[in-house]
């Protein structure tokens, strides 16, 4: 048998090898171009391309030798997934760090030796770069398919691809439906970094990575019992004020989508809703009683309208009464202690929206600040509504006032630690004057007989546990007789202003005020 000879690379196309360059197509024109030439010249006659995508041609002297695009990546593939070794939801989540290449085409007449391993060495060493400029992520697998009835692969072996095995025969026709097509096609892999298949199954992905998990919208993960419950909460709660003919949503499922799509992270806005809707299983729309498509089993999900009509009728606080009530029936009553308040401006919305959570993360309440206003008068009435007694609230400089500190202290029995700046001058003065050498409060002087006569007592006991910059020996506060914290005021930019009587066991139980305690409290304020 004689063995098969291999072509001779003839001059001219050793100069296309070396000299050939690879383009990214942006411009209308050559985009345009190419799809043409796929549709034209291509098996498969298309050139639509889905999700993330890149065009990329092979040009020598001018001339378009091939090209080829890069789109996002299958959304399961069985072979593939066992491969990387990542869970289902990881794969949800991740795997728009892999793209494919959806088309692959050398242009008549052009059919050089080793042009195809040399544009696809051109392209795999810019592809993630160029991924990143685009779309604004990295790239850390490639994957194909090969219809091994037109094709062997060898273009793809001999550029260090790897041969999974094929596919189950069937293809997307629409966002949630296959149909069987009985051409099984070879899968095709690369890892464009070292330890790839590591690194998307990690628990954590790498820093320059993880924005593409943060992009992605929550999946609904509720099971139909807690559904269910939580539907009889909004049954009770919520009176329906809709037409009988417009019931295919009632309106009480509809506020428990968007209290569940709240839970795990979801804007409220009609869009983002309107994809959380969209992942939710037949079992899970059934249990919020959405009614079927007619003419069909399938249960619809609502879309962006059915979102914007009801969130321009719902009232907010009665939304927030059903979300908490749902959060503590999952969760049992909150144990935390700590009350953090913050303000966030709204991106593209030009509102501004106070939070307030505890230590853990817990929603304990939102309210969006009046027009020409600012978020201290909200936070307050934020504050108003929660049950303060023996907890500590946290909140930056912006509400370090006295107003705000006297209703935590006085009205709601709360203890605070606010931040002092150093654009906060008054209260810096007072704090200066307070941690110098005197007697802290009233209720400590001559306590300590052996002490100097105007001496600052001793501190004694531990610094707050958690709070930043709390070793007595680094500049930070401190316990005092009292129980207070003080420190040396010149040590820091800022430092925090404690009120309350606080125990070093991850704030214990506070005892009821004196008449020293108050003192200390308000004169921090400058009172």
């Amino acid at each position: 048998m004689s063995k098969s000879k291999h072509h001779k690379v003839s001059a001219e196309e050793q100069k296309i090898l070396e000299h050939g360059t690879v383009r990214l197509l942006s411009r209308a024109q050559d985009v345009d171009k190419c799809d043409q030439a796929i549709v034209e010249h291509h098996y498969l006659k298309s050139g639509t391309l889905v999700g993330e995508h890149l065009r990329y041609a092979f040009i020598y002297q001018g001339k378009w030798l091939a090209v080829a695009t890069w789109s996002s990546s299958a959304f399961h593939l069985k072979d593939r997934d066992a491969f990387i070794g990542w869970s289902h939801e990881q794969c949800r989540r991740r795997r728009s760090l892999i793209a494919n290449n959806s088309r692959l085409l050398v242009m008549p007449d052009c059919h050089h030796p080793n042009l195809i391993s040399r544009f696809m060495k051109l392209m795999l060493t810019r592809l993630s770069s160029d991924w990143q400029s685009r779309w604004g992520h990295p790239l850390a697998m490639v994957e194909t398919f090969v219809d091994a009835r037109h094709f062997q692969g060898t273009a793809y072996k001999v550029s260090g691809w790897s041969h999974l095995g094929r596919t189950a025969g069937w293809k997307r026709d629409a966002d949630d439906f296959y149909e069987k097509h009985d051409a099984p096609k070879q899968i095709w892999v690369r890892e464009l970094c070292k330890k790839a298949c590591v690194k998307l199954r990690a628990a954590q992905l790498p820093v320059d990575w993880a924005k593409v998990e943060e992009a992605v919208v929550p999946r609904c993960t509720a099971k139909a019992g807690p559904i269910r419950s939580l539907m009889e909460l909004a049954l009770a709660e919520i009176p329906e004020f809709r037409r009988a003919q417009s019931l295919a949503y009632p309106v009480a499922g509809v506020i428990c989508l968007m209290v569940m799509a709240a839970a795990q992270g979801v804007a409220r806005g009609p869009q983002d809703l309107a994809q959380y809707a969209d992942t939710l299983s037949q079992g899970q729309l059934r249990a919020l009683r959405f009614r079927t498509q007619p003419g069909s089993a399938q249960i619809r999900c609502p879309k962006k309208t059915t979102f914007t009509r009801v969130l321009q009728k719902i009232d907010d606080e009665l939304f927030e009464r059903v979300l908490l009530r749902w959060q503590e029936q999952l969760l049992g009553p909150p144990q935390d202690r700590v009350v953090i308040v913050d303000g966030k401006k709204v991106r593209h919305a030009g509102v501004e929206i106070v939070n307030a959570a505890d230590s853990q993360g817990r929603f304990l309440g939102s309210l969006m600040t009046q027009p020409q206003s600012n978020e201290i008068p909200a936070a307050r009435q934020l504050l108003g509504k929660e049950d303060l007694n023996g907890k500590l609230v946290l909140a930056d400089a912006i509400h370090t006032q006295e107003e705000t500190a006297r209703q935590i202290l006085y009205e709601q029995g709360g203890d605070y630690l606010l931040t002092v700046k150093g654009n906060q001058l008054t209260v810096q003065k007072t704090l200066e004057s307070l941690f110098t050498k005197q007697a802290f409060s009233p209720s400590t002087h001559g306590a300590n007989s052996g002490d100097e006569t105007g001496a600052q007592p001793q501190p004694v006991g531990d610094p707050f546990p958690g709070v930043p910059g709390g070793h007595s020996e680094s500049g930070g506060l401190s316990r005092s007789a009292l129980g207070r914290s003080h420190g040396d005021a010149d040590s820091a930019p800022g430092q925090m202003v404690p009120g309350g009587d606080l125990s070093a066991q991850q704030f214990g139980p506070r005892s009821t005020p004196g008449q020293g305690h108050a003192f200390v409290q308000t004169g921090l304020l400058g009172d």
